[in-house]
């Protein structure tokens, strides 16, 4: 491991690589298994316990916890560490491959709610691999060693990402919000720019505004009439299309 570290990725920064590269490889894997199920081929099945049917998300959660507590226990180093970080990346990847169940408290698996799922790992992965390669969230990274030096500096470059963030989010911006956490022109774009028609900021500072509600709408018109359609083919390619069923609530599951 010591080589690998050394000319791979960044020292210290072994765990998270791994842990990615298990999130990734779980989801794929687990991709492959349900499609499979759904389509009747191979030797896999649903797992059932007294009649109840326990999905993935179940293991997902207690491989995270025993890799989230492991990993906190075992430091940044040695094998402990690295397989405290496999466990975690594989416990995350069967949750967030069931984000959409447990935010619906449903089984919207091959629903076109289940598309949630999808969106979630993708956007997971690839702000780890932001991380990965260097980024810092909140945009500490850009500065010079001077400025690291000057705290004030770096608190206010904390604070106004942030607010820009936030800004982002509550415009209706979600994955833009959480991207630009790590990545801050993207937070900063997100955060001029005009509001989604359904956001609190535009019901909140919209409602006397004619042309900017007007002007909100035709521009959400265009770009989900752009980009919705290959987002959801993309989605689609990744994770399976969806069927029409309406899901099954689990509430009293």
């Amino acid at each position: 491991m010591g080589w690998f570290e050394r000319n791979i990725v960044e020292p210290g920064k072994l765990p998270l690589f791994l842990a990615l590269v298990s999130f990734v490889l779980t989801f794929v894997i687990t991709r492959v298994i349900t499609r499979l199920i759904r389509a009747g081929k191979g030797p896999f099945g649903n797992v059932s316990s007294g009649g109840v049917h326990v999905h993935h998300v179940v293991p997902g959660i207690i491989l995270t916890i025993v890799g989230g507590f492991g990993a906190v226990a075992g430091g940044q180093y040695g094998f402990g560490s690295y397989l405290a970080a496999v466990l975690f990346g594989i416990g995350a990847g069967l949750v967030l491959d069931e984000f959409a169940l447990v935010l619906h408290l449903a089984d919207v698996y091959w629903t076109p709610d289940g598309r949630k799922s999808v969106e979630m790992v993708v956007l997971t992965a690839s702000l780890v691999g932001l991380l990965l390669i260097g980024f810092s969230p909140l945009g500490v990274n850009n500065l010079s060693e001077d400025q690291e030096q000057n705290r004030a500096v770096a608190i206010l470059t904390v604070l106004a990402n942030f607010l820009f963030a936030l800004i982002a989010l509550f415009k209706g911006k979600v994955r833009l919000a959480v991207l630009g956490v790590i990545v801050p022109v993207v937070a900063l774009v997100a955060a001029v720019r005009l509001a989604r028609p359904t956001s609190p900021w535009a019901k909140r500072f919209y409602r006397n505004r004619p042309r900017a509600r007007a002007r909100s709408g035709l521009r959400a018109y265009h770009h989900d009439r752009r980009w919705v359609g290959p987002g959801r083919r993309f989605q689609d390619w990744i994770g399976g299309a969806p069927d029409q069923e309406p899901a099954r609530s689990l509430e009293r599951r």
